[in-house]
């Protein structure tokens, strides 16, 4: 017999999950994601073909010292242009069969089922789309996120961004450096950083990178060399090493991130000011209604997303690549 509202059940439960706002704790596993989900990094749009945004990228040429009787320039200058970057859409399924939800009954249930499905969906999707954040959106034709690898890119002359072609506009270009090695491991880790920060930095101002994620290995090599600075300051212990939540350059917040999706030997230097994850009003982990096939005994539920990447000002993100 089939069971009554399964899918009133289904979509409760996945509210109690999700909740209705970015905000939500669901990124607390992947840090990428966890520093997007905070503040500024999530950014919400309401309607639109593509995510569109005005850049100022030239100076005022007409500007110059004069005398009384001289001429100013009257040429217009165009000072203003404009990026576009495509929306890209995200699904997963929740399949409940009535026999499924008959069995997972009473004495016999060893855990909630459908809270595990939802659980696995959650984090599904969760690690998917950190996933593709790092990487160049080329992945399933085209389909997915233009992520770090498309938008901070290793190589910034060349490829269009955002419809910006890169090798013709050197406004839309992200910082670049090596953090290759001279002689000894991660020996020249610490010279590249700081030059990296300052090259995404607007000078010495309010503007500079808001957080900094590499792979682990790069993280502990980081750590590393900070080593022989640690001070110990209780007579009753000796700890040799710092947590990973305490680990700051210049005050940023750093950490690794385990995506397959991110490049060996690379460290990047966001700015939640001019990148952020873009989403569709009222389309963030959006729960269509439960449809229960005509042929079937089974619900089937719908999650979806609508978001990219984006960013308004590539000048003022930097990446550090070959690190060893």
């Amino acid at each position: 017999m089939p069971v009554p509202n399964i899918g009133q059940v289904l979509a409760n439960a996945w509210t109690s999950y999700v909740g209705g706002t970015p905000e939500d704790n669901i990124f607390e596993d992947y840090w990428l994601f966890d520093q997007f989900s905070k503040g500024q990094g999530f950014k919400s749009f309401d309607g639109g073909t593509t995510i569109n945004g005005a850049i100022d990228y030239a100076l005022n040429t007409t500007v110059s010292s004069y005398t009384d009787t001289d001429t100013i320039s009257t040429s217009r200058i165009d000072v203003f242009d404009e990026f576009q970057f495509n929306w890209k859409e995200y699904a997963g399924n929740v399949v409940m069969s009535y026999l499924e939800e008959a069995k997972n009954q009473g004495s016999a249930r060893k855990f909630d089922l459908l809270e595990g499905k939802l659980e696995n969906l959650r984090t599904s999707l969760q690690k998917q789309l950190n996933d593709d954040m790092f990487a160049d959106g080329t992945a399933n034709s085209s389909k997915a996120i233009g992520g770090l690898a498309y938008i901070v890119s290793s190589t910034p002359t060349t490829g269009t961004v955002g419809g910006i072609n890169r090798a013709t506009f050197s406004f839309w270009r992200n910082q670049q450096a090596s953090g290759a090695k001279s002689a000894t491991a991660f020996d020249n880790l610490r010279a590249a950083m700081r030059s990296i920060y300052n090259l995404s930095s607007a000078g010495v101002g309010s503007v500079h990178p808001s957080f900094v994620v590499t792979d682990r290995a790069t993280f502990e090599g980081y750590e590393g060399l900070l080593v022989a600075n640690e001070r110990y300051t209780e007579k009753r212990s000796g700890d040799a090493g710092f947590k990973n939540e305490v680990l700051t350059f210049k005050d940023l917040t750093m950490a690794y991130d385990k995506s397959p999706s991110l490049t060996a030997g690379n460290m990047y230097f966001l700015n939640t000011k001019y990148i952020k994850l873009a989403y569709q009003k009222g389309f963030w982990m959006k729960a269509r209604e439960p449809v229960a096939p005509a042929n079937q005994t089974i619900e089937v539920f719908t999650v979806m997303c609508i978001c990219n990447l984006y960013s308004s000002n590539p000048r003022r993100l930097g990446v550090l690549t070959g690190i060893n």
